[in-house]
């Protein structure tokens, strides 16, 4: 998981316009965003309406490293993003108002609301939000991993789900397991799963098992309902974002108490 926290070499080498063509013509590269050290992406939810303030999904080790329990809600926060259009090229830069939720408690995820709403981006900038689904994903579906970071898109499909995948003191439940293909690297922490036929986005993309190692930094390993432990080394994995969607009231408002919104709270 730190490993997708990119580094200096990875600076670099993005600094010299790493590209590549986007894998299936229905997903490219709209509504993503590039972090200093990961990636995101814009996302509206199935009710949001134009003049709302937009979201944006990362990782929640994207914001810090944090302590297992430990939930962030309603931070004011300036943070830069980079907006990529559909070819990759770099659009805008937007900032966020206030970090709206983070945890690495049951899931690895956050979302900032932009000083922006949906409407102001299209018009000003022509972009365009994801929707976040509002539906369990399927298992071996084909799905598109977009990297903001690296403006490259990966492609295979959902292996199935794992009940747990443990990385040092982080447990994150019911995760997306991809197939080899999705060879995910650092930097692409935060980057969108997206579903290939609906175009939504499934899950949030956020570690994988490096050099073999047993539930320890970067060498996640899984954990069955029964408690045996499974070590995959070499697989990457993402986690689902279905659940937020009940966690939202009317403007993009989080409201934890809302029916069905089972995400750690504070």
């Amino acid at each position: 998981m730190a490993r997708r926290l990119a580094g200096t070499l990875l600076a670099v080498i993005a600094a010299l316009g790493v590209t590549t063509t986007p894998a299936h013509a229905s997903v490219d590269f709209t509504g993503t965003v590039k972090l200093d050290n990961c990636s995101g992406s814009v996302v509206r939810l199935p009710s949001s309406a134009p003049a709302d303030k937009a979201l944006v999904l990362t990782n929640g080790h994207c914001v810090e490293l944090m302590k297992p329990g430990q939930v962030l809600v309603g931070k004011p926060v300036d943070r830069t993003f980079t907006l990529l259009g559909g070819s990759g090229a770099e659009m805008a830069k937007l900032h966020s108002a206030k970090l709206v939720y983070a945890t690495m408690t049951g899931t690895d995820a956050a979302l900032y609301q932009l000083d922006k709403t949906y409407q102001q981006i299209q018009q000003q900038h022509g972009g365009r939000a994801l929707e976040l689904s509002a539906s369990r994903p399927v298992a071996k579906s084909e799905i598109r991993i977009v990297s903001g970071y690296w403006t490259k898109i990966y492609s295979c499909q959902l292996d199935g789900f794992v009940h747990e995948v443990k990385e040092a003191s982080w447990t994150w439940r019911d995760s997306l397991r991809y197939t080899p293909s999705c060879n995910t690297i650092g930097g692409t922490s935060g980057s969108p799963i997206i579903d290939n036929a609906s175009g939504k986005v499934v899950g949030v993309n956020n570690t994988g098992n490096e050099s073999g190692g047993r539930c320890t930094m970067n060498n996640p390993c899984e954990v069955d309902a029964a408690g045996k432990i499974t070590v995959r080394r070499g697989t990457n994995y993402g986690q689902q974002t279905f659940g937020f969607v009940s966690c939202f009231g009317p403007r993009t408002t989080l409201d934890l108490t809302l029916p069905g919104c089972q995400i750690a709270k504070p």
